[in-house]
């Protein structure tokens, strides 16, 4: 009985350590021009003005391909495998009002007009935006408020 359960812990070991390497070495640097156009279009258009430090392409062993675009007054940009953005993150200023869903625009227009969009990402149907209060808030898929946290 030992023996077998030492058998069980070596092998998830083993699958464990197969997985790490298959996803070491999954970052590259890569140019401005190799992301999907998707991506170089919302760049141009939003962010045309900032300079890139950086643009990084990771692939995932589970995970699709992503990119990260950071720019040299710490601003960042995720964008998925097809050039549509993620998530962004301001350091000054503001998100372009452009990125940001109407529906949300008009919510936080009406409840939080002095504030700015310093964060915004969307991840799993949903749409959560830090606030330059520090307030977030959490949007549905049809942009109705869900959650608000401080």
């Amino acid at each position: 009985m030992k023996e077998k359960v030492r058998r069980i812990i070596m092998t998830i070991m083993c699958v464990f350590m197969m997985s790490a390497t298959a996803n070491a070495g999954n970052e590259k640097a890569i140019t401005l021009a190799e992301l999907p156009g998707v991506a170089q279009k919302t760049i141009k258009t939003n962010f045309g003005k900032c300079k890139v430090a950086m643009v990084k392409m990771e692939t995932g062993f589970f995970e699709k391909t992503s990119y990260d675009v950071v720019f040299t007054n710490g601003s960042k940009i995720e964008f998925d495998g097809n050039g549509k953005w993620k998530e962004i993150s301001v350091k000054t200023g503001a998100v372009p009002e452009a990125l940001v869903p109407k529906a949300v625009r008009n919510y936080l227009k009406s409840h939080y007009p002095r504030t700015k969009v310093v964060e915004i990402e969307k991840k799993n149907n949903k749409c959560e935006v830090k606030l330059s209060s520090g307030l977030e808030i959490t949007f549905d898929s049809n942009y109705k408020v869900i959650n608000i946290d401080n």
